[in-house]
């Protein structure tokens, strides 16, 4: 048989908008990925349904998969003539074990190609507001691992080289031996008070940095909790820093969850994210295509009304009718749309949107497995079932792994739908509708009997949840100050 090939992508440093246009296209093509801890699960969005995730995380203080096992994983997927995506966070060839990796792929002739990323001790500065160099400050900066066990756990580096030569040292990994860092520079002629930066999380919306210098930065960092993944940038280049960019978004250092029904999704989670917050959207979901009913298309010229439940709904079925030779001009009916986006979907084609209909005799609804069972009580009413949306349960354990490292500020249920998905499964992820002290604030947009008795917040519009969530937080800080 043939070999595969291996993909080396750097995922970038967290923001999924940092993936390279390279990378995507290789996610894109993949059979089999296997993904690091710090490289963002959205990013996963990109691979086919029939890929196959395989978590390689590693944590501080254990590894889930040994560096062994991973690179006999890359070379037994890859001999049986499969595409395989390594995925690591940030750039591939920083601190990433590319080389051994790669080594241990060429020794068995499997072919492979290296896609770089950002790396975080760039990116992490940027978005904390600052470069790594600027002309009034510092003309040369250095990467530097802080987690070398070659001295009983301490780094072992040419301290005076570092405290003489470079004026911006970034250290990756290094929250665990700050102190000691800070101690060598100093004693090797860095001045006590060179201003530093610790940035935890960098670019995603846990993002938080710490300033100080190297006499009381690790203070500091003990006072506010910062743990890793985080940078360390130590250099007069700190100054330049007044304000992050990113930091500064309103809602910045919030966790959300956003609960999907699988139909026509607005654009909540984007604006969440736009806004600064951390967003993770479940359950993911994919979309199965159903068999053309002919039986519905031979005779569409006779319905009056037509009505789609999705944009999804509108692109697969006129795909059904040009891949049945079914002439457009055959549509007499009144078209009418359940979203602003099926609505928008019908007037890029030409075509005028009436308001819904209410029951008539020659009513067709098109859209999903789920939206025909929900109107099959409506009477007249025939079906043209375009797709069925179906749990892709290849994330379910990533976000209960995500849930269980950074826990949730807070959860949200943009429609009934929504409501009723997390009440009848969110078990499955860890989180019970029925109110506990643990159980963070879940808010339901709309009118909804259920918000009162699993005790949820109702608010009626998408503006009226932004203005309670900066209203949550003016409460914690008026509670910590």
């Amino acid at each position: 048989m043939k070999n595969g090939i291996v993909y080396f992508v750097g995922a970038g440093p967290g923001d999924p908008g940092l993936i390279t246009v390279k990378g995507k296209q290789a996610l894109e093509k993949a059979d089999v990925i296997l993904y690091d801890r710090l490289a963002n699960p959205k990013l996963l969005e990109y691979a086919s349904p029939d890929c196959r995730f395989i978590y390689c995380g590693k944590l501080p203080d254990r590894h889930f998969m040994k560096q062994a096992e991973i690179n006999a994983l890359l070379i037994e997927k890859a001999a049986e003539g499969l595409t395989v995506v390594r995925l690591k966070g940030g750039d591939p060839s920083v601190f990433g074990r590319v080389g051994e990796e790669a080594d241990a792929l060429q020794q068995h002739g499997i072919r492979y190609e290296m896609v770089p990323g950002i790396t975080s001790g760039i990116a992490a500065p940027l978005y904390a507001g600052m470069p790594v160099t600027h002309r009034d400050f510092a003309s040369s900066f250095a990467m530097i691992t802080a987690h070398d066990k070659s001295l009983k756990g301490k780094p072992n580096l040419d301290w005076e080289g570092l405290a003489r030569s470079v004026q911006t040292l970034v250290f990756y990994m290094g929250i665990k031996n700050l102190s000691f860092i800070c101690q060598q520079l100093i004693a090797y002629g860095k001045s006590p008070s060179i201003p530093v930066i610790v940035i935890q999380w960098g670019t995603w919306g846990r993002q938080r940095s710490v300033k100080g210098t190297l006499q009381d930065i690790h203070h500091k960092v003990q006072k506010q909790q910062i743990t890793n993944p985080a940078i360390i940038v130590i250099g007069d280049i700190v100054n330049f820093q007044t304000q992050s960019w990113f930091e500064s978004k309103p809602l910045i250092g919030r966790h959300m969850m956003v609960v999907t029904h699988g139909e026509d999704e607005d654009t909540l989670a984007d604006k969440l994210r736009d806004s600064g917050a951390d967003v993770i959207e479940w359950p993911k979901w994919r979309t199965e295509n159903m068999p053309v009913n002919e039986e519905i298309l031979q005779k569409i010229g006779t319905f009056e009304d037509i009505f789609f439940t999705s944009r999804r709904a509108v692109c697969e079925f006129f795909q059904d009718l040009a891949f049945k030779k079914i002439d457009i001009r055959q549509l007499t009916a009144r078209l009418s749309a359940a979203s602003e986006h099926a609505e928008t979907e019908l007037k890029k084609r030409g075509f005028l949107v009436s308001a819904i209909q209410s029951d008539s005799e020659k009513r067709l609804v098109v859209g999903s497995r789920h939206s025909a069972e929900t109107l099959q009580t409506q009477k007249y009413c025939s079906f043209y079932i375009t797709h069925e949306n179906v749990i892709d349960d290849r994330f379910t354990r990533m976000i209960q792994r995500t849930i269980s490292e950074s826990p949730l500020h807070m959860i949200i249920c943009p429609s009934k739908p929504s409501v009723q998905q997390l009440i009848s499964a969110g078990e499955q992820i860890g989180i019970s509708p029925e109110p506990t002290e643990s159980r963070p604030p879940i808010v339901c947009i709309g009118d909804d009997s259920t918000a009162g008795v699993y005790g949820f917040t109702a608010v009626q519009k998408q503006d009226e949840l932004f203005a309670f969530i900066q209203n949550q937080q003016a409460e914690k800080k008026l509670l910590h100050s």
